[in-house]
């Protein structure tokens, strides 16, 4: 049975609550599913936005960027608030106000933890590289020590978070029910196109995707 994880005044969802989630693995799922976050912090008075890959690991959430760089170094030891959003359908309603998304989204919150172990970090890009291309890091050429130091690793444990999911028809007013127009949800989807092969490509061998 899944757990849910304990609701906080900043997870709290106040905006329709109907749609709040607070179950480990629905959270997870939309987690593990989506390529890219985005990664919110506060540097003085200014407030910035990095939109980044991440992955999971058990209940951790990671995220990685040039060691140097702006949301590794200026997120250390302090709040950052990261979203992510999964869009899944256009919903046309039968009057312009009630058109909505449904989606799937989830909000955390955390003060980041730098990984610094060599190993720890070989572990994570491995973890990272299988979660964007399944079976292709025993291909690769083997990493640098410099591109290793190069890479910054930061984390945050996942128990600060809350989801907010639609996935439903349109809701409109009841005496628009026979307002003549099509109502519906147009579905969006994701998938992966055609490989363009690298105009340098040596080996032409395209390993396919294992999920």
């Amino acid at each position: 049975m899944s757990q849910s994880i304990a609701v906080t005044q900043r997870t709290k969802v106040k905006r329709s609550p109907k749609r709040a989630v607070y179950d480990r693995d629905t959270l997870y799922a939309i987690i593990d599913e989506a390529l890219m976050c985005h990664v919110a912090q506060l540097m003085g008075e200014q407030p910035f936005v990095t939109p980044t890959c991440h992955w999971r690991d058990g209940d951790y959430f990671y995220w990685h960027g040039h060691a140097a760089a702006r949301n590794i170094q200026g997120a250390l030891q302090t709040q950052v608030c990261i979203n992510i959003s999964l869009l899944d359908g256009l919903v046309l309603a039968r009057s312009a106000f009630h058109h909505s998304v449904n989606y799937r989204s989830v909000t955390l919150f955390g003060v980041p933890e730098l990984i610094e172990d060599e190993a720890e970090k070989m572990r994570h890009l491995e973890i990272f590289m299988e979660k964007v291309a399944p079976g292709r890091w025993p291909l690769l050429r083997p990493v640098l020590d410099k591109e290793l130091k190069a890479t910054g690793i930061l984390r945050i444990p996942l128990n600060e978070a809350s989801a907010k999911v639609r996935a439903a028809p349109p809701v409109d007013d009841e005496e628009d029910y026979n307002w003549p127009v099509w109502a519906g949800v147009l579905p969006i989807t994701r998938q992966m196109g055609e490989p363009e092969p690298d105009p340098r490509l040596q080996n032409q061998d395209w390993p396919l995707r294992q999920s």
